[in-house]
């Protein structure tokens, strides 16, 4: 999968360094990813969320953090839309967000 906004990660992981290594993890797997569905990352990600056909949402570092991202299968795209607190999560509509 190609991802764009791996730059909005970077930020984020420079300002909370607990997420670098679980951001890290979920950009590595991702990049190598063939997923043509919600369900083939959700049988990588047992702990990830499909939210629709395409929006799934990401536990990070334990379940501190939300990570949402958008899916372009057939184009092998994947859009980072949102990362946050699970507190920061809650306050959003997570079929909606296009933070990035």
């Amino acid at each position: 999968m190609r991802i764009i906004a791996r730059s909005t990660l970077v930020t984020f992981w420079e300002k909370h360094p607990e997420t670098k290594a679980s951001l890290t993890h979920w950009q590595n797997v991702a990049k190598a990813a063939d997923w043509h569905s919600a369900n083939d990352v959700q049988a990588a990600y047992s702990k990830a969320k499909a939210l629709n056909g395409e929006r799934v949402r990401f536990e990070v570092s334990g379940g501190d953090y939300r990570l949402i991202v958008a899916f372009d299968f057939r184009r092998g795209i994947a859009f980072v839309k949102f990362i946050g607190t699970h507190a920061e999560y809650d306050r959003i509509n997570a079929l909606t967000v296009t933070l990035f």
